[in-house]
């Protein structure tokens, strides 16, 4: 090898140091391009009209969409960095069932209609893991290069939350008479009440927003989904994002405090059998 081939070599490597790729970050990408890819083959027909749509006398590469390649390009980066398989997992299975609840709330509550009509789509589901590991690395951007201090955080907290709270309530208002809208009311309040992380329910609400913001804005113009207000898009849709990443970051941690305590009271069931083997 070269003296400039190692050069490059030791470049690259410093620049995927600096990127905070590892080992599992290509496991994920791969991850990431098979869910499309099954998706792609799954629902082809929606494919199809979607490239129906393209005028062959206007050139290519104006017709692209540039926002979701965009939103696609800075979410891959983002979940390949500093990926950990373990801690992802759970990031992951928290995302589908969380993304799979909120999708069904929304569309059987009609405050938003896919095109396709589905209540909800299937092919929807996977964005909120993919989306739920972006923002998790939005976090810790953010818990990085910010110094939020405790009693700022709390301030924060107790202004951004219930004021979310109310324009959540105005939101769903219409929808009163649904069961689903009162759980959802419900588990927001018990959340907001019960805060574990000022700090870090801030940040996560911040990085949820920001990564929101464009989902919403390529969804609503799209016309992919649509709102009861018709709005493009509406400000709770946005700040809803940044709640539900709140909600999710406090069911993974729940799920690893349960995941401790069993832990702890293996050992000791082991003991108990132990002394009970002598008797």
């Amino acid at each position: 090898m070269t003296e400039f081939a190692r050069t490059v070599r030791r470049g690259g490597t410093a620049a995927l140091a600096r990127l905070g790729w590892t080992r599992s970050s290509y496991l994920l990408l791969s991850a990431f391009v098979a869910t499309l890819f099954v998706i792609i083959v799954v629902w082809w027909p929606l494919v199809v009209d979607y490239f129906a749509t393209a005028d062959p006398a206007r050139p290519l590469w104006v017709q692209l969409d540039w926002l979701l390649l965009g939103i696609f390009a800075a979410m891959s980066l983002l979940i390949m960095s500093g990926a950990d398989l373990k801690a992802d997992a759970l990031i992951v299975a928290v995302g589908l069932a969380g993304g799979l609840v909120i999708e069904s709330w929304g569309t059987q509550t009609n405050l938003w209609t896919y095109y396709t009509l589905e209540r909800p789509p299937l092919w929807i589901i996977p964005a909120w893991p993919i989306a739920s590991l972006a923002i998790d690395r939005l976090y810790r951007l953010l818990a990085r290069i910010t110094n939020l201090q405790l009693p700022i955080s709390q301030s924060l907290y107790w202004i951004i939350f219930p004021a979310f709270y109310l324009l959540m309530l105005f939101f769903v208002w219409p929808t009163l008479n649904k069961s689903f809208t009162w759980i959802a009311l419900g588990l927001c309040a018990l959340l907001i009440a019960t805060p574990a992380d000022h700090r870090g329910a801030v940040l996560t609400f911040a990085a949820g927003t920001g990564l929101g913001y464009f989902l919403e804005r390529w969804g609503t113009t799209r016309e992919c989904w649509t709102y009861y207000t018709r709005e493009i898009p509406p400000l709770f849709a946005v700040l809803a994002h940044g709640m539900a990443a709140v909600a999710f970051w406090r069911t993974g941690l729940l799920v690893k405090l349960v995941g401790q305590r069993v832990q702890r009271i293996e050992p000791m069931s082991t003991l108990i059998r132990v002394i009970r083997s002598f008797r």
